[in-house]
């Protein structure tokens, strides 16, 4: 414990709970949330202590003792117990934990007016190059503890946790910042990767809408857990194209297998050579496209019209087969496909190829969410943990 009664531990939250202040954290808490009883009396303070113990390392509701350290009580009034803090998050239901996704959204709008966080993005408006702003949606599996633990389960990678599901914003052009989490959802452990995508990837697009202005290009960028109706309608409804990974089924592979193969064209890959002569990549890597409906088996209002982008790399094994001595007929391909509705003007084959690859940036957060905010979920009540 950090305790001389003259010193702080933390003095960089005077700037920090400055800017939420100016942001209107406390403001927005007051005015949305509805937690009912003395539990959830002053919630624009509660949410505010929260935040700033977060800021100052604490991942568990008792390590939110940390905001009564030293001389915290003369920078920061109503500092409030750990324990008040608690009882504070288990009193909130799923139906709190959307008002502080609303609180949350609007937050994010107002620190967006005040600081820099997207950077210096493109304006259409004035013949700057037209670029996407880019949506990322993914979940990952945050390990927990204890079989009491309400919603734990164990997840596609077989560990035992709870499921985030996120969707974070990177704008387009040269100055841009890094990623910014515009929606984020807690689900039980067990749950498939594409529950309740639909709601959040309908709130990513419209917050990202609110941030960027309605003539702002925005691609949403999933994996093939993701291709489904729910998803990519909702990305369509709120304005933004999508780039989403597909299942290899029979209607990929013959959508594939028609490709002419002039139409293939070497890329900036592993191993990847530049011929500066012919201004073309030396590459055993390649892309081609082909116009392709989806979800074309189901009602037709469902249909959505776009293009089947394959990358295609020789078989892994076909080295290894040739050093046993067993040669191959003909060329082998592993074929990697992905849907997407972008402008080809904006994004052609190749461009739009490398732009889907880049969804991996996605990983880097949850890493440094784990590293962090999700380091710990400690609370044994699931809608605590949401919120």
């Amino acid at each position: 414990m950090f305790d001389d009664p003259n010193l702080v531990s933390s003095a960089g939250l005077v700037p920090v709970l400055a800017l939420a202040d100016r942001a209107c954290l406390r403001e927005l808490a007051d005015a949305h949330l509805s937690v009912p009883g003395d539990k959830g009396a002053n919630a624009g303070l509660k949410v505010a202590s929260l935040v700033a113990g977060m800021v100052a390392g604490a991942d568990s509701v008792d390590d939110m003792a940390i905001l009564r350290h030293g001389a915290m009580a003369r920078l920061f009034t109503r500092i409030y117990a750990p324990s008040t803090l608690g009882l504070f998050l288990r009193a909130f239901s799923f139906g709190h934990i959307r008002q502080l996704d609303a609180v949350a959204s609007r937050f994010l709008l107002g620190l967006a007016k005040l600081a820099r966080l997207l950077g210096a993005t493109p304006d259409p408006g004035h013949g700057e190059m037209r670029m996407y702003a880019l949506v990322d949606v993914d979940d990952t599996v945050v390990q927990v503890h204890g079989h009491a633990k309400q919603g734990a389960g164990f997840g596609y990678n077989q560990i035992r946790g709870l499921n985030a599901l996120l969707a974070t914003l990177t704008a387009a052009g040269p100055s841009t910042a890094g990623p910014v989490i515009v929606a984020q959802r807690l689900r039980k452990g067990a749950c498939n990767s594409s529950r309740g995508a639909k709601r959040l990837v309908g709130d990513a697009t419209k917050t990202a809408r609110r941030l960027l202005g309605r003539d702002h290009l925005i691609l949403v960028r999933m994996d093939s857990a993701f291709y489904g109706r729910g998803p990519v309608h909702a990305a369509l409804a709120g304005g933004a194209a999508v780039s989403v990974t597909v299942r290899m089924n029979a209607q990929i592979r013959a959508a594939i297998a028609s490709i002419a193969d002039y139409t293939w064209t070497p890329i900036e890959y592993t191993n990847a050579i530049f011929d500066e002569a012919t201004g073309r990549w030396i590459s055993s890597a390649e892309v081609a496209e082909i116009d392709f409906t989806a979800f074309a088996a189901q009602r037709k209002a469902d249909h959505v019209p776009g293009r089947l982008v394959v990358r295609r790399i020789p078989d892994v094994n076909a080295e290894a087969h040739c050093a046993a001595g067993q040669d191959a007929l003909f060329d082998t391909w592993r074929f990697h496909a992905f849907f997407t509705t972008a402008d080809p003007a904006v994004l052609n084959t190749v461009a739009a190829d490398k732009t889907h690859r880049g969804h991996a940036i996605i990983e880097q957060v949850h890493a440094d969410l784990k590293n962090s905010a999700l380091a710990h979920l400690p609370s044994g009540v699931f809608t605590a943990n949401a919120a």
